[in-house]
């Protein structure tokens, strides 16, 4: 005696419209939407690859060389820092005077971080850029950051732009009239002057990375003039202010 089960019933059913869809033949709008997406996806595949590598395949080979050596002067100056951090503790434990040689360091230390928090004035090489603005706001608050930014990745040491004294909490603001830039609440207007303490043969290289700020200044009608300088002297200087909520963490016990 057979027995009737729905549920054998039904998945029969669905098997054979499964067999019957995959026997047709697709039709037009079908076939053509399968190829629109095929390439479709070919060409975001192909984009995606000549994104990544159209960052170092657009150099000419004198930018790639001036960049190789940026990089490589900048590792070796981490060597050499971290080389006297080295020489600077075993003279604190190998010293007769410790407490001397303890103060000597102390001092080269604060020279450096005085330096950095833009409390005294600093001079060496660099570079200056002057930039006129052709009156339809290519200079913005967007601009003088990437430039700062470009300037740190190249190893700037010491930034000014106009009478401002760039630091690491330095804020870029558009003013409500769009008239210049506020630079840490002070307004800045064109001819923006931008110096920088470094190695100017790699500072100078990084402004005019294509893409970069010096050639998005260049197809339009501003000015823009990279110098190098054998001393820049950045004057401005910083107050710097107690902080209201940090405090330094105490050690675990």
């Amino acid at each position: 005696m057979s027995s009737y089960h729905p549920d054998s019933v039904e998945s029969s059913a669905a098997w054979r419209r499964l067999r019957a869809g995959a026997g047709r033949r697709p039709g037009r709008f079908q076939a053509l939407a399968a190829v629109l997406l095929f390439v479709l996806g070919v060409a975001v595949v192909t984009q995606a690859r000549q994104t990544s590598e159209a960052g170092l395949s657009t150099l000419r080979e004198t930018e790639l060389v001036r960049l190789l050596d940026g990089v490589s002067e900048r590792r070796q100056r981490l060597e050499e820092e971290a080389a006297e951090l080295q020489a600077q503790r075993e003279a604190l434990l190998t010293s007769s005077d410790a407490s001397a040689e303890a103060e000597r360091a102390a001092r080269e230390r604060l020279d450096v971080y005085s330096i950095l928090a833009g409390t005294v004035a600093a001079q060496g090489p660099g570079i200056t850029m002057v930039v006129r603005d052709d009156g339809e706001r290519s200079v913005d608050a967007a601009f003088l950051l990437d430039a700062l930014q470009e300037l740190r990745d190249a190893g700037a040491e010491a930034v000014q732009i106009g009478d401002v004294r760039v630091v690491a909490s330095t804020s870029f603001v558009d003013p409500p009239d769009r008239n210049g830039v506020a630079v840490d609440g002070t307004v800045v207007r064109s001819p923006y002057t931008v110096r920088a303490i470094g190695d100017p043969d790699v500072l100078e290289p990084a402004l005019r990375i294509p893409g970069g700020v010096v050639p998005r200044l260049e197809r339009g009608d501003d000015t823009v003039i990279v110098t190098e300088v054998d001393t820049v002297v950045v004057d401005a200087l910083r107050v710097v202010e107690a902080p209201e909520y940090a405090r330094p963490a105490q050690p675990e016990e």
